[in-house]
Parts: C-alpha cells; sequence; structure tokens
C-alpha cells in the first residue's frame, strides 16, 4: 500500500501512511479545511461567508 501523501510504502506504526510527517500532513488538511466537499446549498454558503465574517472581526484590533 502507497503512502496517500507522499507515495512511499506505508510503515506499520503510521499506516495509512509512510511516517509521522506525512500523517500530520494529513491531520493539517483535515484541520484547514483542505479535504471539505463542495456544496450547491445556498444555506451551506450563507453559513460559511457568516463564519469567515466573523472570523475575520475577531482578527482585528479593537479601537475604543
Amino acid at each position: 500500500m502507497a503512502c496517500p501523501i507522499c507515495g512511499k510504502e506505508t510503515v506499520q506504526s503510521y499506516r495509512p501512511f509512510c511516517s509521522k510527517r506525512c500523517a500530520d500532513v494529513d491531520l493539517a488538511r483535515w484541520l484547514s479545511g483542505g479535504y471539505a466537499v463542495p456544496s450547491q446549498d445556498p444555506d451551506d454558503a450563507e453559513e460559511a461567508l457568516d463564519a469567515a465574517a466573523k472570523a475575520a472581526e475577531e482578527r482585528l484590533p479593537r479601537r475604543h
């Protein structure tokens, strides 16, 4: 079986990956939304835009 990240032979302790590095790369892709499935549902798009706007607001420095 080949590692889905780099294509090398898998190692039993990290299966289906070949190393901790490739397992971590895969985890980072999941956490960053790299494996997201596109949706055609308009409600999903609206929720995503709202979440992005809220995240952007939280990153801005507050002015008093």
